[in-house]
């Protein structure tokens, strides 16, 4: 069942949304029963707001529309691995099930401008390591269609 490719898509869609918005170009959408509940894209910029990530937004958006903080069942899609915040957040509102696209180190290597207000910053520890060390434990599938989530990173 999961991953599904029609699922990330819909993220890489959110995720031009985001970039043609002048932020940073990455989507999230989660996914319950085959269902898409939210979809967002990173609003550092729009909201003024450090943990606008993509992925919290979905989460955060999700949780409202299902009226509870815990996600079960949930599988978050996402264009690029998602940061230490993002990964832990997922656990703690038990999703099943994480699916990104690109790397950290993917974006981290497309980053032409460090000092661009769009600018990839990473803290360099990576999602399946919390995955693992979290309760309960999630899945997690790593580089899902990451040529179409490398292609968001580029100019």
């Amino acid at each position: 069942m999961h991953p599904d490719k029609s699922f990330m898509q819909e993220a890489i869609l959110i995720a031009r949304m985001g970039k043609s918005a002048g932020e940073s170009p990455i989507g999230a959408v989660v996914v319950i029963d085959g269902e898409i509940i939210s979809t967002e894209h990173t609003s550092l910029q729009t909201h003024n707001d450090p943990s606008a990530h993509a992925e919290m937004l979905a989460l955060r958006a999700a949780a409202k529309k299902m009226k509870s903080r815990y996600l079960e069942g949930a599988v978050l899609y996402t264009t690029l691995e998602p940061c230490p915040m993002c990964t832990s957040a997922a656990i703690w509102a038990k999703c099943e099930m994480i699916v990104y696209g690109a790397k950290q180190e993917d974006a981290i290597e497309a980053d032409q401008d460090p000092q661009s207000p769009t600018s990839f910053r990473q803290i360099r520890i990576k999602a399946k390591y919390i995955v693992e060390r979290g309760t309960p434990i999630i899945e997690i599938a790593e580089s899902f269609m990451r040529a179409e989530c490398l292609q968001l990173l580029s100019n």
